[in-house]
Order: structure tokens, then sequence, then C-alpha cells
């Protein structure tokens, strides 16, 4: 595997958290948005791009393009509450959005 998907792979895995954080945390809030829904959606995605980068996929730069949208459609969300730990969360989720542009491009 490449050196720049196992860095990429760290900043997923850094989304990963935050965003399952970020779920247990809502647990029980009211949200006048889709977080924490969108932190569901967004490790799943990027779960499923680190198992394309470790399997060396022909179609890494297309799930990469996915999972940055998807990264920054939570950090949208996210960015929205007041809580800190939504506020890590969208932090994380723009930093992995960015990450994953790069290696799609």
């Amino acid at each position: 595997m490449n050196d720049t998907y196992k860095s990429i792979i760290e900043i997923n895995q850094q989304c990963i958290t935050d965003c399952k954080n970020c779920i247990t945390e809502m647990a029980g809030k009211e949200s006048h948005n889709d977080c924490p829904d969108c932190c569901v959606q967004c490790v799943n995605a990027c779960d499923v791009l680190i198992k394309m980068m470790t399997a060396e996929s022909a179609y890494v730069k297309q799930y990469a393009l996915l999972c940055a949208e998807i990264c920054d459609y939570c950090a949208d969300h996210c960015e929205e509450h007041e809580h800190d730990h939504c506020k890590q969360c969208a932090k994380t989720c723009r930093a992995c959005a960015e990450a994953c542009r790069k290696i799609a491009a």
C-alpha cells in the first residue's frame, strides 16, 4: 500500500472515531438537522474508503470523491450545533474531506 493511502487511512479512522463520539453524545438530544444521522453515513463512507484503499481498488478515486462529499455534508450539519463534540466532529470531517479530494485528483 502506498504511503499516501496510509496517511489518508489515519485521517479516515479519526473521522470515524469523532463521528461515533458525536453519535453517542447526541443520543437523546434534540437535533434541528441531520446530526447525528449524517455521522452514521460518514462512518460508513470512511469505512468503505479504507477498505478500498487497503485492497488498492481501481475505484479508490471515485470512492474518495463520494467520501469527501459525505464528510462535507456531515460537517455542514455538525457545525450548526454548539456542542463541543459536534464542533470536533465537523473539524475532523472537513480535514477528512480535504484529504479525500487530494487522492481523488
